[in-house]
């Protein structure tokens, strides 16, 4: 089997040089080459043809965000970046080049981990990352990335059966990998003044998820906000996302977080709330399950589908990772299966259903 194939970018030459030295320790991977500024990165990433990039967000010359934007719109290769957490501005660079395409993140390594414990962690990233076959992202080309959504939103898509059977009261959403971009993609094509709550559950560890939601908040016309404990769900399109390390619930009208067993290695957990939704909801829910890694909110969409609520998985064409939503169509859960330019709008139409709630 041929090593894997890495193009390492970080403008500091100690970390650089940790970097390289981790990566040559393992047999399976060749570090072929070495970049320190985002415009020497794209020139070698272009002639090399790496099997995945290691990014530094803070760069000379050209950002993180910028390389992340100009390689996914032009030569997509999985980027996995590398990055520190120590404040609000690159946080949101961070975020900014997971929506541009990039797939993963990681802490850089802060010197007082146990010995081989962030080295494992880099390695099995490394691995993962430049498994997966990234889509090109064409609206970098425009640089559409952190600007306003155009105002012609796609027109809304009928859905027929039992969606337009009647009210529907709650919308439930769940992504991973890939997920930024595809969230933002979803919120941009439903109206600002969807009458409809929102939960989101997106897979976003520590440090790195903290300022996720504040973020989100500024990328389209929904208010965005990390759920707090006991307060009311609410109405009229505000997004509540459940916080990291946390379950999200739903019961009685409240959300309630909690510090439960992670689902398949994930907390917050998509199935956790999808589970509490089909429970509290019934046929009055709808839930989208985007592109994702593993299996997390399969078997919860399924539970909203047997309750008589409205489900979609996200297609294979247009995910990041066809992993979640998979799971979903392998055992029926999703009522339809759609690209991402569809989940939105269809989601969107659930708001002009026919009046009378639906038998629970």
């Amino acid at each position: 089997m041929s090593p894997i194939r890495v193009l390492v970018v970080e403008d500091s030459l100690t970390v650089l040089r940790r970097l390289v030295e981790v990566l040559h320790a393992d047999p399976g991977i060749e570090v072929v080459g070495e970049a320190s500024d985002g415009k020497t990165a794209i020139q070698v990433a272009s002639e090399l043809k790496p099997d995945i990039i290691t990014l530094d967000m803070m760069l000379p010359i050209m950002t993180g965000v910028a390389v992340t934007e100009y390689i996914m719109a032009h030569f997509p290769t999985p980027i996995l970046i590398v990055s520190s957490s120590t404040n609000r501005g690159e946080l949101f660079r961070t975020y900014d080049a997971l929506a541009a395409g990039a797939v993963d993140v990681l802490d850089k390594p802060k010197g007082d981990e146990p010995d081989g414990q962030w080295e494992a962690k880099f390695l099995a990233a490394v691995k993962l990352v430049s498994r997966i076959k990234v889509i090109t992202h064409p609206r970098m080309r425009m640089g559409a990335l952190g600007r306003s959504p155009d105002p012609l939103a796609p027109a809304p898509v009928a859905v027929t059966g039992r969606a337009a059977s009647g009210t529907t009261e709650v919308v439930a959403i769940g992504a991973s990998t890939g997920g930024p971009a595809a969230v933002i993609d979803v919120l941009r094509a439903i109206p600002a003044d969807f009458p409809l709550p929102i939960l989101l559950v997106l897979h976003i560890g520590e440090p790195f998820g903290l300022g996720f939601a504040d973020w989100l908040d500024g990328q389209t016309a929904h208010r965005v906000k990390y759920a707090r404990h006991g307060e009311m769900l609410g109405t009229k399109g505000r997004v509540i996302m459940a916080p990291v390390d946390k379950h999200m619930v739903v019961e009685g009208g409240v959300i309630h977080l909690n510090r439960e067993a992670e689902r398949f290695s994930c907390r917050p957990s998509v199935d956790v709330l999808f589970e509490s939704v089909a429970r509290e909801f019934g046929n009055c829910s709808a839930a989208a399950l985007l592109t994702g890694m593993g299996r997390d909110g399969a078997s919860g969409l399924l539970d909203i589908r047997r309750a008589g609520g409205f489900t979609i998985a996200q297609d294979e064409a247009s995910s990041v990772v066809y992993g979640m939503p998979r799971e979903a169509a392998m055992i029926g859960a999703a009522e339809k299966i759609l690209p991402l330019s569809e989940v939105g709008p269809t989601l969107a139409s659930l708001a002009s259903a026919p009046s009378g709630r639906r038998t629970r």
